[in-house]
């Protein structure tokens, strides 16, 4: 195992830094160990729904877990506004950074994590583990 740290700055888009992070680093399989930070603007597709909802303010990173790969990754967040109010979703494009993101990954050698349709199955991608 070996682990990744880095830093999104102001504008940056957290789950495009992210995927770009695991396709420079080549990251056949990880995790998120740690995330921190805060967002201007938010992205989220909530449980069951087909569509992404936008949110607009100043929120704080209060978790975000989940699988990374060159193949596909699969995150979700949880934030909270000024009041403490609290949402959470699947992670897509379009989180921007407003003061600092810190985020840390796992990164597994011994498994490969891809993403396959299964026929009478989610109809998304799902994760498939190939031993290494």
């Amino acid at each position: 195992m070996r682990s990744h740290t880095f830093r999104l700055k102001p504008g940056q888009d957290l789950f495009d830094s992210i995927e770009d992070y695991v396709s420079q680093n080549n990251i056949q399989a990880g995790c998120t160990l740690s995330s921190v930070g805060s967002l201007t603007h938010a992205t989220l597709r909530l449980a069951n729904r087909e569509y992404n909802n936008e949110y607009e303010g100043h929120f704080e990173i209060v978790s975000m877990s989940g699988t990374v790969s060159v193949h596909g990754s699969h995150l979700h967040i949880a934030i909270s506004d000024g009041n403490g109010v609290t949402i959470g979703g699947h992670l897509v494009s379009g989180c921007k950074i407003y003061t600092t993101a810190e985020i840390i990954l796992l990164e597994l050698d011994d498994v490969v994590y891809k993403r396959e349709m299964y026929e009478n199955d989610s109809g998304y991608e799902e994760l498939v583990v190939y031993k290494q």
